[in-house]
């Protein structure tokens, strides 16, 4: 049997739903109240201030086209955090670090960054399936040179086949992939799967990625969602 509103109850049932939407607050991925006092307890006053200023430019940043979003992201983090590697930062080969940890240090390297600004721009509203960490192989001392090392970055893609536009802790200009010939892609991953190639669709499963797994643990605890 279908239950059917008259339309007095339908007009009662709209006007309760407004209602609802004015006085609930608006759901956060980002508890900034929780990683503000954990950032205090756990790193002291620096990292609660920086995470005040991370909260104070995701805040600000809510209603700007897409393409702001991801100017704004990029250039807080990169002029904000440090890039130190997981020897010298964690005393270990490879960590990857949440962004509460990243914050607390004040510093982390090219997997950090990539981590934080994903979060953030997802914070934002940019959908995950537009954006990619990208694993890479950079070329040191210029797209001529014959020396590569891994490293990593944000990917976003505009839209499914266009050619993504590159955030990277070592330049700040958020350029096109074309323009970045010292980088070459080896695979990428989200929240969504594991990406080889140009393919719009995931190929793997990120269980094969633990260090990612272990990131998204330690976040929940910390109070991101995700």
């Amino acid at each position: 049997m279908r239950f059917q509103l008259n339309t007095g109850q339908r007009w009662i049932f709209a006007a309760l739903l407004c209602l609802l939407i004015q006085i609930l607050p608006a759901w956060s991925g980002w508890d900034f109240d929780k990683l503000i006092k954990l950032a205090q307890q756990r790193y002291g006053a620096n990292a609660a201030k920086l995470m005040g200023e991370a909260q104070q430019v995701v805040s600000g940043s809510k209603t700007l086209p897409e393409a702001e979003k991801l100017k704004r992201i990029n250039e807080f983090f990169n002029r904000r955090l440090q890039f130190v590697d997981d020897a010298a930062l964690w005393q270990q080969a490879d960590y990857w670090a949440s962004p509460l940890e990243m914050v607390g240090k004040g510093a982390g390297d090219c997997e950090d960054f990539a981590i934080m600004k994903y979060f953030a721009l997802k914070e934002l509203g940019v959908s995950a399936e537009k954006l990619r960490m990208s694993y890479v192989k950079a070329k040191i001392g210029g797209s001529s040179s014959n020396i590569t090392q891994a490293h990593m970055v944000l990917t976003y893609y505009p839209s499914p086949d266009a050619e993504p536009m590159i955030l990277d802790n070592l330049i700040t200009e958020i350029r096109p992939a074309s323009r970045r010939p010292d980088l070459t892609p080896v695979f990428s991953f989200n929240s969504e799967g594991i990406f080889t190639g140009s393919g719009s669709q995931p190929s793997g499963s990120i269980d094969r990625l633990s260090r990612w797994k272990d990131v998204l643990l330690r976040m929940q605890s910390d109070g991101i969602a995700f």
